[in-house]
């Protein structure tokens, strides 16, 4: 015969609250791994409007979710993605995950984000456009804070 905890044997938090910041669902699998040390940053980032990151990629994961407004990415494809409010992003590692983000909208796109990045990287690395994306955006403008 097993025995199972009850309830009445659980032992009560207290002196604990949360705030939810940001909720989100994602339509890819989402799996996280981390090789050897890694830094974990949890951030606001805020892009005007008619702002961009720039193309750039990550040396690390990250996971995104919007808080408001709709981000519209361009990936190394040039395929678009937009995500509204409550949408979440799941990008991985890497060069070959070039991307530039915009605001399109115009009230500002506010992203909570979580890098989960190889000890010492930097939050993101500038890219050339690819061929594709001749005349779209290249450079960092608007408000999207350090490293975007």
């Amino acid at each position: 015969m097993a025995v199972v905890p009850s309830a009445a044997n659980a032992t009560p938090g207290s002196g604990v609250s949360g705030t939810v910041l940001a909720q989100g669902t994602t339509d890819e699998s989402l799996r996280i791994t981390a090789k050897g040390r890694t830094d974990v940053v949890v951030r606001t980032l805020t892009i005007a409007p008619g702002g961009t990151t720039g193309w750039h990629h990550h040396p690390g994961q990250v996971l995104a979710v919007v808080r408001s407004g709709t981000l519209t990415r361009t990936l190394d494809d040039c395929s678009l993605e937009v995500t509204g409010p409550g949408g979440a992003i799941l990008e991985p590692a890497g060069a070959r995950h070039r991307h530039l983000g915009r605001n399109l909208g115009t009230e500002p796109v506010v992203l909570y984000v979580t890098y989960f990045l190889p000890a010492g990287s930097p939050l993101s690395v500038d890219e050339e456009a690819p061929d594709c994306a001749a005349g779209q955006p290249a450079a960092r403008s608007g408000t999207v804070g350090e490293d975007g």
